[in-house]
C-alpha cells in the first residue's frame, strides 16, 4: 500500500482518479480495497479543507435556510430575536446581530454560532 500525503495538485488528481473508480464498485469494508478506499478519501478530504476551504455562510442566508428547512416563519423567531419589528430588521439586514441573539439562535436551531457571528458588508445599521 503504497500511500503519502497529498502535497501537490498533481496528487490531489491522481488520489481522485483512483478513488472515482471506487464509487461505481465500492470495495467492501474491511478489506485491503477497503482500506485503501478510506484513506484515499481522507487524505483526499484533508487536501480539499486546505486548499478549497468552504467560507461560512451569511448570518441571515444560515437563519432563512434554517428557517426553509424546518417550515418557520418570523413569528418563530420572536424567542430568540425579539418582537417581529427586530425580526424583520434582523432578517432585511437593517440590525446586526447581537450577543445574546446568537446564542439563542444556535440553542434554539441549532445554526453553528461561527456562522451567526459572521460580519456582512452590507448591513446598514440604523
Amino acid at each position: 500500500m503504497d500511500l503519502h500525503p497529498l502535497r501537490t495538485e498533481d496528487d490531489y488528481r491522481a488520489a481522485m482518479r483512483e478513488v472515482s473508480a471506487f464509487f461505481d464498485n465500492e470495495p467492501e469494508p474491511n478489506t485491503p480495497e477497503g482500506d485503501r478506499f478510506d484513506i484515499l478519501l481522507t487524505l483526499a478530504e484533508a487536501y480539499e479543507a486546505k486548499h478549497f476551504p468552504a467560507d461560512l455562510p451569511d448570518p441571515v442566508e444560515a437563519i432563512k435556510f434554517r428557517m426553509e428547512q424546518g417550515g418557520l416563519t418570523p413569528k418563530d423567531l420572536e424567542p430568540m430575536i425579539g418582537r417581529m419589528n427586530r425580526v424583520y430588521e434582523i432578517l432585511n439586514r437593517k440590525r446586526p446581530l447581537t450577543l445574546a441573539m446568537i446564542r439563542k439562535l444556535h440553542e434554539g436551531l441549532g445554526i453553528p454560532a461561527e456562522s451567526l457571528i459572521k460580519v456582512t458588508a452590507d448591513l446598514h445599521a440604523p
